[in-house]
């Protein structure tokens, strides 16, 4: 159930950023089940994108994470924001980020900070 809980919070920090930032975007008619559907699906991938390959980037990145002070980790996240378009326009997913910068930089800062405060709300099993 938590996982169900988070992804949707995922899902609508994916919706915010796509609100707040031009180039991030679902080519839908927004408001629909089908629209939300995609939001839940790139959800997915973005959990399932930063479950397996952002630890592996970090661990390569580490050096540069020490050096900048924890800054490249927004490099890493955009990254990620990027990929996920990538990944999503490969299997025919509307959800396309166009470009590094400012759509997946900032789109990523925002997407973090929503979930963060919407995993403020989500209640831990411990």
């Amino acid at each position: 159930m938590r996982f169900i809980i988070r992804t949707l919070a995922a899902a609508v920090a994916l919706w915010v950023a796509i609100q707040l930032v031009p180039g991030i975007g679902v080519d839908l008619e927004t408001n629909t089940a089908q629209y939300w559907g995609v939001l839940v699906i790139v959800a997915l991938i973005f959990g399932i994108i930063n479950a397996i390959v952002k630890p592996i980037v970090k661990t390569l990145g580490c050096a540069l994470i020490v050096l900048t002070l924890g800054l490249f980790l927004l490099v890493i996240n955009a990254a990620m924001l990027l990929l996920t378009g990538f990944i999503a326009e490969q299997v025919d997913i509307p959800f396309h980020v166009d470009n590094f910068y400012p759509a997946a930089f900032w789109g990523a800062i925002i997407i973090s900070v929503v979930s963060w405060l919407l995993g403020l709300f989500i209640p831990d099993n411990d």
